[in-house]
């Protein structure tokens, strides 16, 4: 019993950890979201509402798992909030600071409480004082009756009244919770009367200043909810003796306070171990299974040694048919259990910019579109790091300061849009800022200074902006905290194309950049082409492949030391021999029949195939896990008939083509 205990004790911590990241991340947005509501007072305090809700929760929940520090550092904090809260002081970007530094103390406490690390936690007390001078100089502010109320929403709103009767026990105050603190709460939903119970207050002599002698009995009126009034009370219900009764009378009348605002469900963790389901999807998957149970027993009927009939054939067909659909439509419903919202990547960008943009002297609002946008789970885990470094470079190299801007004629806020949407099977991510574009002058006066444009060369502008993927490249005079190391933009596409993606970027000069990813829905089934090499199938990934192309003879031509190329249009493309990097017999490139046209690495390739086959989706199996890892392949998969194919990875073929020659696969000289 005592173990089964601990272990529902472990669940309970695990869950309060992964929703206290949540509510950090729902503080943070919160207090960089004030200042969009500097001239809408109700927003505003929808806004402060929001985030002393979120701190008050991850206070109580530590408080109640025994987290000490993190409950003390959530309670300095929940205070200076309760002190914009009651109007006794506004927000400035002081405060802003101080309260965004918090969060970041915080979660730097959650996560070394989550790691089960030994040892004193970090100290945080520097900035606990901090808080609390902060708090303690603004005073208590006004009481009940005069913390803000908004404007009334409709003069036919009908009023509830509600009877409460708070009793804390005794220990109440040392889990952190604050019984006054709770009472101002409760007046921020309605109008408030107030009797308090001391019957149990002893003398002076005999008081412990950590217990709690007093209880409250009220009156609440207006237009709340019995759930607001519940979440109010949600981290003391198990210190505290609460009774709630709806009182019956209440009559039509204006609204006197902005109700308090019950927070949606805490956001996902994109990178914890474990994802919480809607109910909806479960049901969904259950109803999937129950058509797959259904198409059993159809299939069952057909069994036994009858004779085969066309009646009976008819029965198969339908059978199989509908099986096909249901294990079709199970497995979306199975891909949308691993799937979570983009804003759970995008949530951690507003911060970023803030601070960014302060740091840089720069004025940039930051417009978030198609958050509820869902991706599978891995493929989101790889992409925040790559959207980080996109941001930071169009933060730095992409949007001009103010001064700059008005003398371009440009509004001195720059505008940094990033949004996410479906197109076909996969997801596309842009990010588009209004800045001064690529400097491409620039860009190809550093690459012939790096050796990786000759000094006679004249490149396309298509080729200059690919220069900037390359490694060690940067057109940074001096290296700074944000960017010039020139390592950002090789890493960039290097971390797109491991999880199956395309990075494309567009410019125009004074105008600004747009920078576009194609990505995955899912890493475990991809689109693919089957292609025959020899007598062996393979598989490409759909995303990777350009065109087609029957070879044209006449256009193939060789160069000493280098691999056959072949004049598609305007551009000269390797041809790459698929037989001969993975020992396959093959007759000679030179005489293949048809070009697999791919992108890697900035570079098209052709690969040589004897046949094109099929389409079709391909479930993805570890070679790594099964057997090993292998330079060119990103795995297999079985087919309809049961036989094998591997499943090529394009980035690894195009390195060992560049083995295979000692230099460039894409170059032709």
């Amino acid at each position: 019993m005592t173990q089964r205990l601990a272990d529902i004790q472990q669940q309970l911590l695990a869950t309060f950890f992964e929703e206290a990241v949540d509510a950090l991340a729902q503080i943070e947005s919160g207090l960089l979201a004030l200042d969009k509501g500097k001239d809408d007072p109700q927003l505003r305090e929808e806004q402060i509402n929001s985030v002393f809700r979120a701190a008050h929760s991850i206070k109580g929940g530590a408080a109640t798992f025994g987290l000490q520090p993190v409950a003390e550092l959530a309670h300095s904090a929940e205070t200076l909030l309760d002190r914009l809260r009651s109007g006794s002081m506004k927000p400035n970007a002081d405060v802003t600071a101080m309260l965004l530094a918090s969060v970041d103390a915080l979660r730097g406490l959650v996560q070394w409480s989550s790691s089960g690390a030994k040892g004193a936690a970090p100290d945080a007390s520097a900035l606990r004082g901090r808080l609390d001078s902060a708090a303690e100089q603004m005073g208590q502010g006004g009481g009940y009756h005069t913390a803000p109320r908004a404007q009334p929403r409709a003069a036919n709103d009908m009023r509830t009244r509600f009877k409460i009767d708070f009793r804390p026990k005794p220990h109440m105050l040392t889990t952190g919770n604050d019984a006054v603190r709770l009472l101002r709460e409760l007046a921020l939903l309605g109008e408030i009367k107030l009797e308090v119970d001391h019957g149990a207050l002893p003398a002076l002599a005999d008081l412990e200043p950590t217990q709690c002698y007093l209880s409250w009995r009220l009156e609440l009126t207006g237009s709340m909810t019995r759930a607001q009034i519940d979440e109010v009370f949600s981290w003391v219900d198990m210190d505290a003796e609460i009774v709630i009764e709806e009182l019956r009378d209440a009559k039509p009348g204006t609204q006197p306070a902005a109700a308090a605002r019950v927070d949606e469900p805490f956001a996902l963790d994109g990178q914890s171990g474990s994802i919480r389901v809607s109910v909806s999807k479960l049901d969904m998957l259950m109803n999937m299974v129950g058509e797959l149970v259904i198409t059993q027993s159809i299939l069952g009927e057909l069994e036994g040694d009858g004779p085969i009939d066309v009646k009976r054939m008819a029965s198969l067909r339908d059978g199989l048919a509908l099986l096909a659909r249901n294990t079709r439509a199970l497995q979306e419903s199975v891909m949308s259990l691993r799937s979570m919202p983009i804003s759970t990547v995008f949530s951690r960008f507003p911060r970023l910019v803030h601070d960014l943009s302060h740091a840089l002297g720069k004025q940039v609002e930051l417009k978030l579109s198609g958050q509820s946008t869902e991706v599978d789970k891995t493929v989101l885990e790889k992409l925040g790091d790559p959207l980080t470094h996109l941001l930071r470079n169009s933060l730095d190299h992409g949007i001009e300061k103010p001064e700059l801007r008005r003398e371009r004629g440009k509004p001195e806020i720059g505008t940094l849009s990033l949004r996410a949407f479906h197109r076909g099977s996969d997801i596309v991510v842009e990010l588009e800022d209004d800045g001064g574009g690529l400097d491409l002058p620039k860009i190809l006066a550093r690459a012939r200074k790096l050796g990786l444009v000759g000094p006679d060369e004249v490149p396309s502008d298509d080729v200059i902006r690919e220069l900037i993927f390359a490694p060690g490249f940067s057109t940074a005079e001096q290296v700074s905290d944000v960017s010039g190391r020139g390592v950002g933009m090789d890493v960039v596409r290097r971390n797109i194309k491991s999880i199956g993606g395309h990075i494309q970027m567009s410019s125009v000069t004074g105008q600004g950049t747009r920078t576009t990813l194609r990505l995955p829905l899912t890493l475990a089934i991809i689109d693919g082409q089957l292609i025959r090499v020899g007598r062996y199938t393979y598989v490409v990934p759909l995303l990777s492949i350009l065109e087609s192309v029957e070879v044209d003879r006449s256009r193939v031509s060789r160069l000493e030391g280098r691999h056959p190329l072949y004049r598609l249009r305007d551009d000269l493309v390797p041809i790459i021999s698929l037989a001969n990097l993975l020992g396959v017999a093959q007759e000679d490139t030179s005489n293949a029949a048809l070009l697999v046209v791919v992108e890697a690495d900035g570079e098209r390739l052709g690969f040589a195939v004897d046949e094109l086959l099929a389409q079709q989706q391909v479930v993805v199996k570890s070679l790594e896990t099964n057997y090993e890892a292998v330079e060119g392949l990103a795995g297999a998969t079985i087919l309809g008939d049961g036989s094998i194919a591997l499943i090529l990875d394009v980035l690894g073929i195009a390195r060992l083509a560049r083995l295979a020659r000692g230099g460039s696969a894409g170059r032709a000289a």
